[in-house]
């Protein structure tokens, strides 16, 4: 056998140690929420865009509030020297050159209130990536919520399905002694390829969530998730009292903040409005060339007269309903925002209500309930459809219990998207 070289085996041990806490980090993705939204964030291209275009915004500002770029002009005079020459632009040969030197300046105020506006805007950019990212995350929440019900859905029909093939095997020999009816065995089976059947849809939906969600983490359809394991506690009844979240909500929701700064941009361009009815100028300053000397020296000074009354004040009118709109884009967002606040809490807290029910009363029951009739069917004092029907009731209220659960999930997640943050 050839000598291992040890450059290729060192190579090979430090790939080894540094992939492997990468493979063990793509492996454990989807296991919580949190892993999900961890990757997300810095691999979704629409919050990447939305950063960028936040970022592009910021870089507005400095160049709205400067002066525009100074004008320089020239002005050959008399080329030909009263005909004692050909033409020629040599300005030494020229009768005279005049150079003039222009800066535009608007009036006092002006440069400022674009600055501002430029800042006001940059701000909405910011919320409105953070609206983006709070609606990605919310969704990614709702995903894993719904992939969670649906997982944990087909770990029980897995369970209740291993439990008919023993339900069946007893119906069989209870069959062969003449202690019950062939039907007994029929209906056993038909129940088993029913569950078998319900098998196939929570594989399709479950596949069809892992493609949303690899959508959300700009990952291949197809890519492998892990199974979710547990689901995030949801917070104290106390920390979600409605008059504490509605000032959260009102102080930090991405969209009432971009609404805010869009009524402040709208103010600063009413302002900027008004002050057009001010002149902006023009100064210069102008030395002529004789020869190879310079003779004179001029200043200029232009400002253009606002006679178009008729037009600013139309451009007035317009900066003033704008403002007014975005007021009363603000108030339906808060009104849309708040009532959705108030409709995830009931929801949140009829779910908690519904668990602490199925969980501590009618679980136990349902579980008393099918164990006795087991006991019944095969004693024979209870028949095939009893069984049954007991079986499907443990079921109903295990599907329900974890619905609930997801559900409750489901509205944390709209909860935190209003907030714009994690409670």
């Amino acid at each position: 056998m050839r000598r291992l070289r040890p450059l290729p085996i060192l190579i090979l041990a430090l790939a080894t140690a540094f992939g492997s806490p990468v493979l063990a980090q793509d492996a454990a993705l989807g296991a919580n929420v949190d892993s999900l939204i961890n990757y997300a964030k810095t691999r979704n291209p629409e919050y990447a865009a939305m950063q960028a275009e936040a970022e592009a915004s910021g870089e507005r500002v400095t160049p709205a509030g400067a002066l525009p770029d100074p004008k320089f002009r020239t002005e050959l005079r008399d080329i030909t020297r009263m005909g004692e020459q050909s033409a020629t632009l040599a300005p030494n040969r020229v009768g005279s050159t005049r150079y003039l030197l222009m800066q535009d300046i608007p009036w006092f105020g002006k440069r400022d209130l674009k600055r501002e506006i430029a800042e006001l805007e940059a701000e909405g950019a910011k919320g409105r990536a953070l609206g983006t990212w709070a609606d990605i995350a919310g969704r990614i929440k709702v995903n894993f919520a719904q992939l969670y019900y649906v997982h944990r859905n087909e770990q029980l029909t897995r369970e209740i399905l291993d439990l008919m093939t023993r339900l069946e095997k007893i119906a069989r020999v209870r069959y062969a002694g003449g202690l019950a009816a062939q039907q007994d065995v029929i209906r056993a089976q038909v129940e088993q390829t029913t569950l078998r059947d319900e098998l196939i849809a929570l594989e399709a939906e479950r596949r069809q969530l892992h493609a949303r969600l690899n959508a959300l983490l700009a990952r291949p359809g197809h890519a492998p998730l892990a199974a979710p394991s547990q689901l995030r506690p949801l917070p104290a009844p106390a920390r979600l009292d409605y008059v504490a979240l509605e000032e959260r909500v009102r102080a930090r929701n991405p969209q009432l903040f971009t609404d805010e700064s869009r009524i402040r941009a709208a103010e600063k361009t009413r302002d900027l409005t008004y002050k057009n009815r001010y002149p902006d100028f023009t100064l210069g300053v102008s030395p002529t060339q004789y020869r190879n000397e310079v003779k004179e020296w001029e200043l200029m000074l232009e400002m253009n007269i606002p006679l178009q009354q008729s037009s600013r004040r139309a451009q007035e009118r317009e900066s003033e309903s704008m403002l007014n709109a975005a007021r009363a884009r603000k108030e339906a967002t808060a009104n849309q925002v708040l009532s959705e606040l108030s409709e995830s809490l009931a929801g949140i807290e009829a779910a908690r209500q519904t668990e602490n029910l199925l969980s501590n009363s009618l679980l136990p029951q349902t579980e008393l309930t099918f164990q006795a009739a087991i006991a019944g069917y095969e004693t024979g004092k209870v028949d095939f459809a009893t069984l049954l029907d007991a079986q499907r009731q443990i079921r109903q209220a295990r599907q329900n219990l974890i619905k609930t659960q997801a559900e409750a999930q489901m509205r944390l997640a709209e909860i935190e998207r209003l907030l714009g943050e994690d409670l």
